[in-house]
């Protein structure tokens, strides 16, 4: 099953693949928040310019009955009150004054005179639509097509004022669709003063008493204008005729922007891809030159400052002596499937470079690192086993380390750790503290010891949020009957402040820097040597 997984990684991990997934899949990605960022950015100007143009309409319109207002109180003002030549004259005066009275008109007992001498424009005489405290209101709907007729007329006494539907068109520009209706009776009912006739109530959510001014569905625009007067309401609405062409628009931009990104995207992967790739080539390269170099990193008895072992790391110096970073090839062998061949020979190496000097020192051991793909397959334990048979090493001188997040199914990895233990290996977790291991959770897991990442070592006897986490690792591992490795000690106030916690054991440049086979060798045996120096001893 890892063959074949290893195969079909290997297969999927293709330049031109890669990155035409990725342009594929950015594009869809930009392509879809385009297309949202377009229809937000069409309804926004939409809604901007409906309140726009409706407060201009509310301007304008306040104007309007301002004049009519002014108009019909000078009428009432004066003292006449009857159908005279001097009342016509008043009459006249009047609509020559004021630009938005079309018609003003007086309604006697018996007749009616107007500032228009032949016809007038007013229509029958008929309760108001609108009665106030000081002014009635008389509306005509849009379904009346002359221009002339009043659409709009105010009355105070017998007077009448009254603008025409051409005035009131000059002064709001409606558009195209739209209607102006006068809402009446607490929002009950409507007259459509301007544009095609619509439907009352315009949503089943209206409600003269909201607050909410604009109001949005999905075939059109409901603009509320609040008024000075509380008889009355002005709404504007609109259709949404305009959004599609809006969406268009801003589409048409945005589609080839999209596509350039995804293809740069692409194109970016494909480089990325290629040089891992690359990489990754040279990795196994590397492997058969014997570039890498396996160093060891000596772990110490903090009270006698004994050595008691070591962790075996792995080194890729190149020919032209530069160091490639673990943290940048140990990852792609991970994702590649190589680091098992790097496990492979990290075992190979240890047991060949310190072979005779474990057999000599039983009380010492040496600890390898493992990847999550060596945690879930039983593979790891056979190779060790006949590795230790050849070179004649007890397995309790080999321990394995395994990190927090390789531990991808607790029960799999549970299993195959139990099994290394049931052969003599110890089992360390190692950068305790930084993945996602609690208390619960160790207690089902068969380990031996806890190896505190440097960080937490690093902010003891600092004033950091971190400083008290150590403190707390090193208690929940006593309380579980494990051992704690302090990693990364560099300072002796560092292993002084461990000691007190009660941790033995530790590792860091306060001791020693990670050495060669044959330094790590000299170290331990106070500088004897059993066999010559090589060349690829040295650190």
């Amino acid at each position: 099953m890892l063959g074949a997984a290893t195969s079909f990684r290997m297969t999927f991990y293709r330049p031109w693949l890669m990155a035409l997934l990725a342009a594929l899949l950015s594009a869809a990605m930009l392509l879809a928040g385009s297309f949202a960022l377009a229809v937000h950015q069409a309804r926004q100007n939409e809604s901007e310019q409906m309140k726009a143009q409706g407060e201009r309409f509310l301007v304008r319109l306040e104007q309007l009955f301002g004049q009519l207002r002014l108009g019909l109180d000078q009428l009432e003002a004066q003292p006449l009150r009857r159908c005279t030549p001097e009342m016509v004259d008043r009459l006249r005066q009047v609509i020559a004054s004021y630009r938005f009275i079309y018609e003003a008109a007086f309604v006697g007992d018996t007749q009616l005179c107007s500032s228009w001498i032949r016809t007038s424009n007013l229509g029958e005489e008929r309760p108001a639509d609108i009665r106030g405290p000081t002014y009635d209101y008389w509306l005509n709907t849009s379904a009346q097509p002359d221009d002339n007729l009043a659409a709009l007329v105010l009355g105070r006494g017998g007077f009448r004022v009254s603008t025409s539907r051409g005035h009131l068109t000059d002064v709001v520009d409606l558009p195209v669709g739209g209607s102006l209706l006068v809402v009446l009776n607490h929002g009950s009912k409507a007259v459509t003063v301007l544009g095609p006739d619509q439907s009352w109530p315009p949503t089943v959510q209206w409600s003269s008493a909201a607050d909410e001014t604009l109001m949005v569905t999905d075939k059109r625009l409901i603009y509320r204008m609040p008024t000075q007067s509380p008889e009355y309401q002005l709404v504007m609405i609109a259709p949404r005729s305009g959004l599609q062409q809006k969406v268009t628009g801003a589409w048409w931009f945005l589609v080839p922007a999209s596509l350039l990104v995804s293809l740069c995207i692409g194109v970016l992967v494909l480089q990325l891809v290629r040089q891992r790739r690359s990489l990754g080539g040279e990795l196994q390269g590397a492997l058969r030159r014997s570039e890498l170099k396996v160093l060891y990193q000596p772990i110490f008895d903090l009270n006698t400052r004994l050595c008691v072992g070591a962790e075996a790391l792995v080194r890729w110096r190149r020919p032209d002596g530069t160091l490639t970073s673990p943290d940048l090839f140990i990852p792609l062998a991970e994702n590649t499937g190589q680091i098992r061949q790097i496990t492979d020979f990290v075992l190979q190496q240890l047991l060949e470079q310190l072979g005779p000097m474990l057999r000599a020192n039983p009380h010492l051991y040496i600890s390898v690192n493992l990847a999550a793909c060596d945690v879930m397959a039983p593979r790891i334990g056979r190779v060790t086993a006949r590795l230790l048979a050849q070179h004649r090493v007890a397995a309790r001188q080999i321990a394995f380390e395994v990190t927090e997040r390789g531990l991808i199914d607790v029960v799999v990895s549970r299993n195959h750790l139990q099994a290394l233990r049931d052969r003599g290996h110890q089992v360390l977790i190692d950068d305790f503290g930084t993945g996602y291991c609690s208390l619960a959770y160790l207690q089902t897991l068969p380990v031996d010891c806890l190896k505190i990442d440097k960080a937490f070592i690093d902010a003891l006897g600092h004033d950091a949020a971190s400083s008290g986490v150590a403190p707390h690792i090193i208690r929940m591992a006593h309380a579980l009957n494990l051992r704690v490795i302090a990693e990364g000690i560099e300072f002796e106030s560092q292993a002084q402040l461990l000691i007190s916690e009660g941790v033995i054991y530790g590792q860091g440049w306060l001791f020693a820097r990670p050495l060669s086979a044959v330094k790590f060798t000299e170290l331990v045996t106070g500088g004897r040597r059993s066999q010559g120096r090589r060349a690829e001893d040295v650190a």
